[in-house]
């Protein structure tokens, strides 16, 4: 019996690369899985992949189309009978420094990231309310928890998922169902031409295979107790991000003017700001 014994989840994105790796998981561990995946070519040969491994369901779908997105739920409720489990993994990237990127790049990247995170879960939520259990698993990055170069869009759309993580934890924990993100690592069809460049293959701590425990842990009834967190993994180690909130004050009674601001920032906020890596030291300003 696996730690998914007989649990459905949805997997976006679980084609190739992490989200395939997470779907052979699950599998492993006794899930049914539904592979809602947009590109037919990528859906197809992965599913040759899985053929054999247990239950899979491939469900086309484009989840940044609302529609769509509430059709691949009720296909899988259709088939599977229920949603367990949602694993909002699909992604694209449109990288570009913010001078060069247009809206286009901007919009379709937002699109699939946040919008579509937002379009599975609002309807995968509705199922897993009615039966008082669920188990829903963001996928986040880096890009939006520390910034990234060239990364406008994604870093927005993976910072607007970790927001909607914090406040979906808060709605739905008190219906059973826990809401969880995780920033993966690993070579993939998004970070091939990184590669490419250097003329290097991918290190074996870069295998996308390493996030999926992880994520099958907070998938399974063992992790009723995380709710509301942002973990990732850093080669061989799975990390806890530190949830944004104050670190240091400067307070003055009545408020404070623009001069006095300026007099006091770096040694109060200013020095925590350096102790942390946020800002440049005045000695390295140009």
């Amino acid at each position: 019996m696996g730690r998914l014994q007989d649990k459905v989840a949805i997997i976006t994105g679980a084609g190739q690369g992490i989200g395939l790796a997470y779907a052979q998981r699950f599998l492993d561990e006794g899930a049914k899985v539904v592979v809602a995946e947009i590109n037919e070519e990528r859906a197809a040969a992965g599913m040759k992949t899985l053929v054999g491994k247990g239950d899979a369901l491939l469900v086309q779908t484009d989840i940044s189309d609302e529609a769509s997105a509430q059709a691949c739920i009720d296909k899988t409720v259709e088939a599977f009978g229920t949603v367990d489990i949602l694993v909002n993994n699909a992604g694209i990237v449109r990288d570009k420094t913010l001078l060069k990127m247009d809206e286009s790049d901007f919009d379709s990247v937002v699109a699939v990231h946040m919008k579509g995170t937002f379009n599975c879960t609002r309807h995968a939520a509705e199922v897993m309310k009615e039966k008082g259990y669920g188990r829903i698993v963001n996928i986040t990055s880096s890009a939006g928890l520390r910034g990234n170069f060239g990364q406008t869009n994604y870093g927005a759309a993976k910072a607007g998922i970790m927001g909607m993580t914090f406040v979906w934890s808060m709605e739905l924990g008190r219906y059973g169902i826990t809401v969880n993100a995780v920033a993966p690592a690993g070579a993939t069809r998004m970070t091939a031409a990184l590669y490419e460049r250097s003329g290097k293959e991918p290190p074996p701590e870069e295998n996308p295979a390493l996030n999926a425990p992880l994520v099958a842990f907070l998938a399974s009834e063992d992790a009723a107790h995380v709710n509301g967190q942002i973990l990732g993994r850093t080669e061989y180690a799975y990390t806890l991000f530190q949830h944004p909130k104050q670190i240091a004050w400067m307070w003055k009674d009545g408020g404070w003017t623009g001069a006095e601001v300026a007099e006091k920032f770096d040694a109060t906020l200013g020095q925590h700001l350096q102790t942390v890596g946020m800002v440049m030291p005045k000695s390295m300003e140009k």
